[in-house]
């Protein structure tokens, strides 16, 4: 048996000495704590537990975003021609990896991770295990300052933006309330990719159970993050511009489900997801 305690203590010291509190929950923590991660300590157990007591299908709901990650990024690399990504929001490193999946299809394919979070570059050396003929660069800077990212000379280092991106923005939305707008961001991102890029998006709704993604809301702000979920027509609002492909908005496990590489799963219902999903390509 682990000695959760003994581990805690351990990697404490090293997240210490990053400049990194592990006595308070964390966001990013709680998600790998969600996949089943270690990197996590026991206030980020003790906030996801609370999560979980109210809305216990959270690991359903994290393990359906990271698929539609997967599926989305196999598709656009084997249908749309994509190599190049912009991951933003990237969280702890759990493999396999954006890189990783897009890698398995093209080779060479270019991926840039960026995250505001020191615990993201604390775990960042895990992103960059690129293929020979791909690369792969980590940008630490803060999506609410978009042209932070896009200006950072490691992006521009690796990707060239007068071809096609990807702008992956997985489940990092929902962490930017209204007042940070969160639709000028995504419109900035996106103005400065050329046309054939894409927008991908998963977004927690509260359109299935709302009293219970109320609570679920306060338990992060509880903890000092700010989570706004929000319905399926402003997640829709995201895509303004861009040519959705099918099937359009969609419960992230019924976004383009034969293209999940794992055994088939028993049924889930949509009030357990509770994540709405997209993909679309910029005219």
């Amino acid at each position: 048996m682990v000695d959760e305690t003994a581990v805690d203590d351990m990697d404490s010291v090293s997240e210490a000495q990053a400049g990194i509190r592990t006595d308070i929950p964390h966001s990013a923590r709680m998600y790998d704590y969600y996949l089943g991660g270690r990197t996590n300590y026991r206030p980020d157990r003790d906030a996801a537990h609370e999560v979980a007591t109210v809305f216990p299908g959270v690991f359903t709901c994290a393990s359906e975003n990271r698929d539609f990650m997967h599926r989305a990024t196999r598709v656009l690399a084997r249908s749309y021609g994509i190599r190049q990504w912009l991951d933003i929001g990237t969280g702890i490193p759990t493999s396999p990896n954006l890189h990783e999946v897009a890698q398995s299809i093209v080779d060479d394919a270019r991926v840039v991770y960026a995250d505001h979070d020191p615990i993201v570059l604390n775990y960042a050396r895990a992103l960059l295990r690129s293929t020979p003929a791909g690369r792969t660069a980590y940008v630490q800077a803060d999506v609410t300052d978009p042209d932070s990212i896009l200006s950072d000379d490691a992006l521009t280092a690796t990707l060239d933006l007068s071809r096609p991106v990807a702008l992956s923005l997985n489940a990092l939305l929902h962490f930017v309330p209204d007042d940070r707008d969160p639709y000028g961001i995504v419109s900035r991102l996106m103005a400065a990719l050329p046309s054939g890029s894409a927008l991908a998006i998963s977004h927690c709704t509260p359109d299935f159970a709302p009293e219970v993604w109320a609570e679920v809301e306060g338990v992060y702000r509880h903890g000092g993050t700010p989570l706004q979920v929000r319905s399926r027509e402003e997640v829709e609002r995201f895509f303004d511009g861009l040519e959705l492909i099918d099937p359009g908005i969609a419960i992230a496990d019924d976004w383009r489900p034969e293209e999940t590489a794992r055994p088939e799963m028993p049924a889930v219902s949509d009030a357990d997801v509770s994540l709405w999903a997209g993909v679309g390509i910029k005219p």
